[in-house]
C-alpha cells in the first residue's frame, strides 16, 4: 500500500467506517487490522481550563504549530468556551473534563485548571494513555504529586509528560547554569531569588486566593518556578526551610466567577466599593530561607503584593567561593563579580520574550516519546513538579507554624 495515502479504516466485524486517517502502512493478523504508523497530526490536543489566564495563550501558540491541532476544549464558562471553539476549530467543547480525557482522537491533554483539579484529571489521563502537559504547581500536596509522577513514570507505554517551568528557557538563567557548571564561581555558598509580581491595587479575589483551590497561594504559584530554576541551575535540592509568610494586600472585592485576566483588568479600575470585601486566604508574600544539601544558604522573596515592586534589584544572585553572579531577565544583564575586581557585565541580552513556547520547546521535546522512539528526556517532567511541590509544601507549612521544616 502506498505511503501517506488516505484510507477509510473500517471495523472488521461491522464494516462501519470509524474515521479517515493518513497511514503509511497497515498489517492484518487474525482478522484484525493494525495501523502500524499514522502520519496524521502528531499532537491531537485536549485542553482542560481552556479559557483561563494560562489556557488562552497556550491555545494561541498551539494554533501556530504545524504538528498540532486542538481537538477538544473544557472550561467552566460556556460563553468563553464557545468563542474558544470558533478560534481553535475544536470539534468538541464540554464542561466535563472526563469527555476530553476520554476523547478517542485526543492523544495529549493539557491540564491548566486550578490546582485542586489536577490530581484526578492527571490520574485519568495516565489510565487513558494520554501524553500530558500539567501546569505547576502540579498538585495540592506532595503525596498527590508523587502519585501522579509514578503513574506516568511506570506507565508501560512510555507516555511523555511535561511541566512548564518556563524560567529554564530564559537565556540569562540558562547562561547562569552554564557558568555554575564551568566552575567559574567555585562552590555555591549562597543564593538569592527575588520573584516580585505585583498585582493591581484594586484587583478582586480569584481562585488563587482560596486555600481550597490553590496549593499554597503565592508560595506555590511563583515559588515553584523560582525553586525549580535555582535547583536546575545549582544542581542541588533544598533540605529544610523557614518561612515568614503574610497576606500583605488589604481586603479585595469578591466578584464571583471571574478568571485572572478579568481580575487584572478589573484591578486596573477604581473599586466601586459595592461588592463584598474580604481578605485573601493565602499568603501573597513570603520570605523563604532554606538550606541546600551542599550546605549553601538560600533566600527566596516571593510576592504578588501590590506594593512589592520589581526592577529594583536583580532577580537572581549566586555567590560562590571564587566569584558571584547576578542575572535578571528584565534588564538582560548577567554580571560577574570577582574578589578585587570591578563587577563585569558578561552579557547584555535583549528583553526576554518567550515567543511560541510550544513550537520552540514543548512539542520538539515531547515528539520522540509521542512517536514511540527512545530518547533522553531533557525537559521538565512530573518528577520536577514533585520536587518543586516538596519545597513549596514545606515552605507553606513553615509559614503557618513559624519553625524550620524539612523538605
Amino acid at each position: 500500500m502506498p505511503s501517506n495515502s488516505e484510507h477509510a479504516i473500517s471495523d472488521n466485524e461491522t464494516g462501519i467506517v470509524l474515521k479517515k486517517v493518513l497511514i503509511s502502512k497497515i498489517a492484518k493478523k487474525g482478522g484484525i487490522t493494525y495501523i502500524l504508523h499514522m502520519s496524521e497530526t502528531l499532537f491531537r490536543v485536549g485542553i482542560l481550563g481552556a479559557t483561563g489566564y494560562i489556557g488562552t495563550p497556550y491555545r494561541a501558540e498551539i494554533r501556530g504549530c504545524k504538528d498540532a491541532r486542538i481537538v477538544a476544549l473544557c472550561a467552566r464558562r460556556k460563553d468563553l468556551l464557545e468563542t474558544a471553539a470558533r478560534e481553535d476549530g475544536a470539534s468538541c467543547i464540554t464542561q466535563e473534563w472526563q469527555e476530553v480525557v476520554g476523547h478517542p482522537e485526543v492523544n495529549m491533554v493539557i491540564v491548566a485548571t486550578p490546582d485542586a483539579l489536577h490530581h484526578e484529571a492527571v490520574m485519568a489521563c495516565a489510565r487513558q494513555g494520554k501524553h500530558l502537559l500539567c501546569e505547576k504547581p502540579v498538585a495540592m500536596n506532595t503525596g498527590q504529586a508523587r502519585e501522579m509522577w509514578k503513574a506516568y513514570q511506570e506507565h508501560p507505554d512510555g507516555l511523555a509528560h511535561y511541566v512548564p517551568f518556563w524560567t529554564r528557557m530564559v537565556d540569562v538563567f540558562r547562561l547562569s547554569r552554564e557558568c555554575v557548571a564551568s566552575g567559574e564561581l567555585g562552590t555555591i555558598r549562597s543564593v538569592i531569588f527575588r520573584w516580585q509580581n505585583p498585582r493591581p491595587e484594586h484587583m478582586p479575589l480569584t481562585w488563587r486566593d482560596d486555600p481550597a483551590l490553590s496549593s499554597a497561594g503565592t508560595i506555590a504559584d511563583v515559588g515553584s518556578h523560582a525553586y525549580d530554576a535555582v535547583r536546575w541551575i545549582m544542581g542541588n535540592t533544598a533540605e529544610k526551610v523557614f518561612t515568614h509568610g503574610e497576606t500583605l494586600t488589604p481586603g479585595k472585592q469578591d466578584l464571583g466567577c471571574i478568571n485572572l485576566t478579568e481580575a487584572i483588568a478589573a484591578g486596573n479600575r477604581e473599586s466601586t466599593g459595592k461588592a463584598l470585601i474580604q481578605k485573601g486566604g493565602n499568603f501573597d508574600y513570603a520570605c523563604v530561607n532554606c538550606r541546600f544539601e551542599n550546605g549553601a544558604a538560600g533566600v527566596f522573596i516571593l510576592s504578588h503584593a501590590t506594593y512589592m515592586r520589581k526592577f529594583l534589584a536583580p532577580e537572581l544572585e549566586l555567590h560562590g567561593t571564587k566569584a558571584s553572579l547576578s542575572a535578571d531577565r528584565y534588564t538582560g544583564k548577567l554580571i560577574l563579580a570577582r574578589p578585587g575586581h570591578e563587577p563585569e557585565t558578561l552579557h547584555k541580552l535583549p528583553a526576554f520574550e518567550f515567543g511560541n513556547r510550544f513550537e520552540a520547546h514543548v512539542f520538539p521535546s515531547m515528539a520522540p516519546q509521542v512517536r514511540g522512539e527512545t530518547s533522553a528526556v531533557k525537559h521538565p517532567t512530573l518528577e520536577d513538579g514533585w520536587l518543586a511541590q516538596r519545597f513549596t509544601d514545606a515552605a507553606y507549612q513553615s509559614g503557618k507554624q513559624g519553625d524550620w521544616v524539612d523538605v
